[in-house]
């Protein structure tokens, strides 16, 4: 490494201002900030004094998306294995290396397509704004697949990312100035375009390209539309809080999502007031769903706890909505935020179903209001700080 680190800096300054390849520096210093620490430090101006910069906040969010990453492998390939065989088997009776080795071949070129693709993307823009290619694209290569069905066509896989990367981000400026999640602009372009391949439904194809819904029926969301809450005793909880069921590849496990938010919490890059203030409003509304349901079997009857582990609430409260450059950024309007995102989140599932998952909708709606809700907070505070001063 000491070698390679007295290579990179003999070539330094043919990339460097005034270099004879200076217009590729953004290149020449992705790759050296990848391999090392930084050692250039703000000498001037307001700055703040932290050890965690851009790139290890970036990786500790990628390492806190493996457990997410582990299931999706596995819960993929056991569910193409029981499309394979057309007939719904144990998991204990599913041979765990068959099934990663066959997730991982389901994910993989969907990884890849996003990660060329997109990397092709940053590298051209940070090459045309002269500026370098920042750490934020290693998160949203791995949300993003993380997100879409295992059987995706991987055009589409191309065209959404393409879509995430330039209009939810780099149209506003890049990293740090999007208002929306990338990732999740990406996945809602395709989800609006293509809705028959990402509604949530045929999503597992296995042997002869036969759909798993063949002989499993549907996703649990679609479950619900179909039989409402008399589907409850046709499903088990546990299962979809571990992830053994059909879904995007990444986002059935509750539980790996958690392992996540502890990850995020305990390192303090992902906001613990977001994630709790979304499961509030879910339940919050969940409960007055319930109460307004015509019968116990309506879809308005599903509890709360079915809610938290269905669909993509638990991946987009710990992975989505904490994103800290698009979600708030004051305490009180982190609450409000996180509460709004689960209050509709529940309100799009059982009012239209059309859009079997809310989650989705409620955090994009809510990333173009949250410089409102901080704005008001601020205006709200200053106002409150007048009044006890007498200024007002």
């Amino acid at each position: 490494m000491k070698f390679l680190q007295q290579q990179m800096k003999k070539m330094a300054p043919l990339f460097e201002k005034g270099g004879k390849f200076e217009k590729f520096y953004p290149l020449f210093e992705a790759q050296e900030s990848f391999l090392f620490t930084s050692a250039s430090s703000t000498t001037s101006g307001a700055h703040v004094r932290d050890g965690a910069d851009l790139k290890r906040v970036m990786m500790m969010v990628v390492y806190s998306l493996i457990p997410a990453t582990l299931v999706a492998f596995w819960n993929t390939g056991a569910q193409e294995i029981m499309a394979a065989t057309g007939r719904t088997l144990a998991f204990a009776d599913i041979d765990l290396m068959d099934a990663l080795l066959r997730g991982a071949w389901a994910f993989l070129p969907v990884y890849a397509v996003t990660l060329a693709v997109g990397g092709i993307l940053e590298t051209v823009f940070a090459v045309i704004r002269k500026h370098e290619i920042n750490e934020g694209f290693l998160v949203t290569s791995l949300l993003f697949p993380l997100v879409l069905p295992p059987t995706i066509p991987l055009w589409q896989v191309a065209l959404g990312i393409s879509f995430g990367i330039v209009i939810g981000k780099e149209v506003f400026g890049g990293t740090g100035m999007n208002i929306l999640n990338p990732a999740l602009t990406g996945r809602l372009f395709l989800f609006i375009a293509y809705p028959g391949q990402k509604s949530g439904e045929d999503v597992w194809v296995g042997g002869a390209d036969q759909w798993v819904d063949g002989f499993s029926g549907a996703t649990p969301l679609a479950k619900f539309y179909l039989d409402g809450a008399a589907a409850l005793p046709e499903m088990n909880w546990w299962d979809a809080f571990v992830g053994v069921m059909p879904g995007s590849m990444g986002e059935t496990s509750a539980l790996a999502c958690l392992i996540g938010a502890a990850i995020l919490i305990l390192t303090k890059v992902g906001s613990w007031r977001i994630m709790l203030g979304s499961v509030l409003g879910l339940v919050g509304m969940s409960l007055l769903m319930n109460a307004l349901a015509p019968s116990a079997d309506h879809y308005l009857a599903v509890p709360w706890q079915w809610h938290l582990v269905v669909g993509g609430f638990a991946f987009g409260t710990v992975f989505m909505a904490t994103d800290p450059v698009s979600a708030t950024q004051t305490n009180t309007g982190k609450w409000i935020y996180g509460i709004f995102i689960g209050l509709l989140t529940v309100l799009v599932r059982v009012i239209n179903p059309a859009y079997p998952e809310g989650m989705m909708l409620a955090i994009i709606f809510m990333n173009v209001f949250a410089p409102t809700i901080d704005y008001y907070v601020v205006k709200s505070n200053i106002k409150r700080r007048e009044k006890r001063l007498g200024i007002q």
